[in-house]
């Protein structure tokens, strides 16, 4: 099962841990992730359910490269991180 866990600023929004779900893609195992915590959908995607422009996801220390459907594929082993990135000077 993917390993999914977010930044401390995303938990700092909603009460969201380290989670072990199913999915082969990441959007699966996001949406797995979306289940337990509907809160979180709105800090992650905008209304036509495509990435924020802030938000960085990580699949095993690389970005995910498909920012529109998330369809990059994972194996039960994998980690997905999500981050709130900054922007600014």
């Amino acid at each position: 099962m993917p390993t999914v866990s977010f930044s401390p600023n995303i938990r700092s929004h909603v009460d969201v841990e380290t989670c072990d779900v199913s999915g082969g893609t990441v959007r699966e195992a996001l949406e797995a992730v979306l289940l337990l915590h509907p809160k979180l959908r709105s800090y992650l995607f905008d209304d036509d359910g495509s990435v924020r422009k802030h938000i960085a996801m990580i699949l095993n220390s690389e970005p995910v490269e498909d920012r529109e459907t998330l369809s990059d594929a994972t194996q039960p082993e994998d980690e997905i991180f999500v981050m709130q990135a900054l922007s600014g000077g």
